[in-house]
C-alpha cells in the first residue's frame, strides 16, 4: 500500500514538473514571438530608413576627376551606405522615362545638372546628421546644393521613435505577465514540497542546504524550458518564410542568436529567482500556515 503510494506521490510530482516546464516554455516561446517581432521591425524600419537617398547636385562645368573624387571621398565616410553617380545624359534618360516624352527635343538642350545619389546607414538619417553631411559636401566648390526631403525624412524618424515606444511599452507589459505566471506556477510546485522543507528543518539542515536542491532543479527546468521554445520559435521561423516569404524575412543570424540566448537566460534567471522567493517563503512560514 505504501509502495503504491510513494508511486503516486512521484508520478504526480512528475507531472507537477511537466507542467512546470510546458508553462515555461510556453510563456518564453511568447516572448521569443515578441523578439522576433522586434527584430523584424528594426530590420524593416533600417529598410526604409537606409532607402532614402539624398542628391548632391553639382555644377554643369564640374570635371569629371573632381566629381570622382568627392564621390570617392564619400564612400569612404563611415555613414555613407553606397553613392550612384548620375551624369547629366542619365539624368535626362531618367526624366524622359518619367515623363513619357522627349523633354529635350522641346526645350533644345539638356538642362538637368550631374548629381551623386548619396545613401545613409539607418543610425545617420536625421535631421541633424544630414545637416552636417550636407555642410561638409557644400565645402566642395563644385557642389552646387544638397536635395532632401526633410519632411519626409522627419516624418519616418517620428513614426520609428512612435513604433519603437508602443514595442517597448508592450513588451514590458508582456514580461511582467510572464514573471507573474512563471511565478505562480513555480510557487504551485513548490507548495507541494512544503511539508518537506519543514520535515527538513527540523532534522537541523541549513536554509542553503534546503534551497541547493530546489535551485539547481530551476536551472535545469529553466534551461529545458528554454531549448523547448527555441525548438517552437524555429518550427515557426521555418512556417512563416515558407508560407509568407515576401512579407517576413529573418535574415539576421547573429540578431537570432542573440536572442536564443536572451531566452536560455531569461529562463533561467525566472525560474532561479521565483525558486529563491517560493522556497524562502516557505523557509519562514509558522507551521499552522502549512495546512492552509
Amino acid at each position: 500500500m505504501k509502495k503504491r503510494e510513494t508511486g503516486f506521490s512521484k508520478a504526480k510530482l512528475r507531472g507537477s514538473y511537466l507542467t512546470l516546464v510546458i508553462s515555461v516554455s510556453l510563456v518564453l516561446f511568447l516572448l521569443g514571438i515578441l523578439g522576433l517581432v522586434i527584430i523584424n521591425t528594426k530590420e524593416l524600419t533600417d529598410y526604409f530608413r537606409e532607402s532614402l537617398s539624398f542628391s548632391v547636385i553639382l555644377d554643369d562645368d564640374a570635371r569629371e576627376a573632381d566629381i570622382r573624387m568627392l564621390q570617392k571621398d564619400l564612400d569612404a565616410k563611415p555613414y555613407v551606405k553606397s553613392t550612384e553617380y548620375i551624369s547629366k545624359e542619365e539624368a535626362a534618360v531618367k526624366m524622359k522615362e518619367d515623363l513619357g516624352e522627349d523633354f529635350i527635343n522641346f526645350l533644345g538642350d539638356n538642362p538637368l545638372p550631374p548629381s551623386i545619389d548619396v545613401y545613409l546607414y539607418a543610425g545617420y538619417t536625421n535631421t541633424d546628421s544630414v545637416a552636417k553631411i550636407e555642410k561638409y559636401i557644400l565645402s566642395y566648390p563644385f557642389a552646387r546644393e544638397v536635395w532632401y526631403e526633410d519632411s519626409l525624412l522627419i516624418l519616418i524618424n517620428e513614426n520609428v521613435r512612435k513604433i519603437s515606444l508602443f514595442l517597448l511599452i508592450l513588451s514590458s507589459f508582456l514580461f511582467l505577465i510572464a514573471v507573474t505566471i512563471i511565478n505562480n506556477t513555480i510557487r504551485l510546485a513548490i507548495y507541494s514540497k512544503r511539508f518537506l522543507i519543514r520535515t527538513m528543518q527540523l532534522v537541523g539542515a541549513t536554509r542553503s542546504f534546503i534551497r541547493k536542491p530546489f535551485l539547481v532543479r530551476s536551472i535545469y527546468h529553466g534551461v529545458l524550458a528554454a531549448l523547448i521554445a527555441m525548438l517552437l520559435l524555429i518550427g515557426l521561423l521555418y512556417l512563416i518564410e515558407k508560407e509568407f516569404l515576401m512579407l517576413f524575412s529573418f535574415e539576421s543570424t547573429k540578431l537570432l542568436v542573440i536572442l536564443g540566448i536572451l531566452i536560455i537566460i531569461a529562463g533561467i534567471l525566472i525560474n532561479l529567482l521565483s525558486t529563491f522567493l517560493s522556497v524562502n517563503r516557505y523557509l519562514d512560514i509558522p507551521e499552522d500556515k502549512l495546512y492552509n
